[in-house]
């Protein structure tokens, strides 16, 4: 039997443009609505995170939902800590500054997950990371990539929790010690967006142009 053939899907113009428009308004989230999400909203969101490319078809990203008060409070903890000891590295002229920015949504966001990554996982059988061993993380992060980009196609923020002692997240939930911890996430309605980074706004830091990045050989 001869199966029909496939076609690709056409993407026009107004699509490219709505897609440009996705991407200038993906934002680091760190200002929720403690409103729930709706009923299998996360679980669809993280069923598109699973279509990210992953090395080898490896699928190496573990998703791990933090709901219990305890472990947030943890959590939470070790976030107070890690933060604590990037202000005091702080220049004199950044210090005050750094203290102002809001860092994290900890306290407001409805939903928590962390995302790990298998450093071995057997899916994929070993295919494509021999010689870039770390293509398993990067391919971790294409998920939380992937994730972001569809939370913010339906209303949805994401903050990156990145000031964390990943070793202690890890103890702290109990996981196996040899994953890793890649990302952990905010989740939740916005309370506020901006096509403008947070941190640009603040002072922080500017965007540059694609130029300043162009190594030619």
């Amino acid at each position: 039997m001869t199966l029909p053939a496939k076609t690709s899907p056409r993407f026009d113009d107004a699509f490219r443009a709505r897609l440009d428009m996705l991407f200038a308004w993906r934002r680091d989230v760190r200002h929720f609505d403690p409103m729930p999400l709706a009923p299998g909203l996360l679980d669809d969101l993280l069923t598109l995170a699973t279509s990210a490319p992953s090395v080898g078809l490896s699928q190496p990203w573990r998703f791990v939902l933090v709901r219990a008060p305890e472990r947030r409070a943890a959590v939470r903890a070790i976030f107070e800590a890690c933060n604590a000891d990037a202000l005091a590295a702080q220049r004199d002229d950044r210090a005050s500054l750094y203290a102002r920015l809001k860092l994290a949504g900890l306290d407001e966001a409805p939903e928590q997950v962390g995302v790990f990554v298998e450093p071995e996982p057997e899916a994929g059988h070993g295919l494509g990371r021999a010689t870039m061993p770390e293509t398993v993380a990067y391919s971790t992060v294409m998920a939380i990539h992937t994730l972001w980009l569809a939370a913010t196609a339906r209303g949805v923020g994401l903050g990156w929790v990145s000031i964390l002692d990943p070793e202690a997240v890890g103890a702290a939930l109990e996981l196996p010690a040899h994953w890793r911890l890649v990302g952990y996430l905010c989740i939740g309605y916005p309370s506020a967006l901006s096509d403008v980074p947070e941190l640009e706004r603040a002072g922080w830091e500017h965007r540059r142009p694609v130029d300043d990045f162009l190594v030619l050989r």
